[in-house]
């Protein structure tokens, strides 16, 4: 099965969208434990380490943690899911947090075995996991009350989303296509894109397997999408929009009619972090608007 798209971090304005209202928080974790040294793998975690104002401890990231700024500076320990041993423990952590898509496992052992603490939160595509990253990066941080009151705001922000997405009785079928590398492919049920794409109030086209499969002719004209959803770094790896839109098999689809394509940037799309909510609400309300 595909790999999910590699987070890669926006611009500075889409820092928080949705959440940019959250005071500082760093004040609450004052009780908190000694420092430690931490390595972050992911950005949705690396992410919570800098609303935590923990980012002092931060000691390495993977390639995925390039969101906010100061997460580019921070040591490499190169991409989630091929990690070495020797790369992670060169940096003398006390603690790693990630989530099980983390790897290899054998890697991890070895880690857990040189005494370091290694902390996994499971990845399912759905709220509960933004909220398990969240306390896992409070308790690796000694920050528990702060990550309380950040869970506290989002879970208010994710309750206002969700409401607005009820409220809308139009569920438009929609398809997203993963496009960063090699041939296209269409997202199936059991991806982030799928959870996403119902998040959003839509139905997802591609409903007759998991995971992510060729683009075709045959499953664009089945689908039948109403509008298809990619990644920024997806498009730019076709060429652009225009070139995007001169693939034949889409011409099969409903969206082709319209040209109905929302392209929003991939780890903010899939990153299942604290800007999800903004996430959902941005492809709720364009969605709707381009197929209404």
């Amino acid at each position: 099965m595909p790999r999910e798209p590699m987070p890669t971090w926006p611009a500075r304005r889409t820092w928080l969208q949705g959440a940019a209202a959250l005071p500082l928080l760093s004040a609450l974790g004052a009780a908190a434990a000694a420092p430690a040294r931490i390595v972050a793998l992911g950005g949705a975690l690396t992410e919570v380490v800098y609303l935590l104002g923990a980012e002092t401890m931060l000691v390495g990231t993977d390639t995925t943690s390039l969101y906010p700024d100061a997460a580019l500076k921070t040591p490499k320990v190169g991409y989630m899911r091929q990690l070495s041993a020797e790369g992670l423990l060169s940096l003398k952590p006390d603690a790693v947090v990630g989530t099980t898509e983390a790897g290899p496992p054998v890697v991890l052992d070895q880690v857990r075995s040189a005494g370091v603490r290694v902390e996994l939160v499971k990845a399912d595509h759905t709220w509960d996991e933004v909220r398990r990253k969240v306390s896992a990066v409070g308790q690796v941080t000694g920050r528990e009350r702060a990550a309380q009151a950040l869970q506290a705001q989002l879970d208010a922000q994710w309750a206002s989303v969700q409401q607005a997405v009820a409220g809308t009785a139009r569920r438009p079928r929609a398809l997203f296509i993963l496009s960063h590398g090699g041939s296209p492919m269409v997202a199936g049920t059991g991806t982030a894109a799928d959870a996403l794409i119902r998040f959003a109030g839509a139905t997802n086209a591609i409903t007759q397997f998991a995971g992510y499969r060729p683009l075709t002719a045959e499953a664009m004209a089945s689908a039948a999408p109403e509008v298809l959803l990619n990644s920024t770094q997806g498009i730019e790896a076709l060429g652009g929009e225009a070139a995007f839109w001169q693939r034949p098999e889409l011409a099969l689809t409903p969206a082709f009619r319209r040209k109905a394509l929302v392209v929003m940037e991939a780890s903010h799309l899939l990153g299942f972090g604290p800007r999800l909510p903004a996430a959902v609400r941005e492809l709720h309300t364009r969605t709707q608007a381009i197929t209404a």
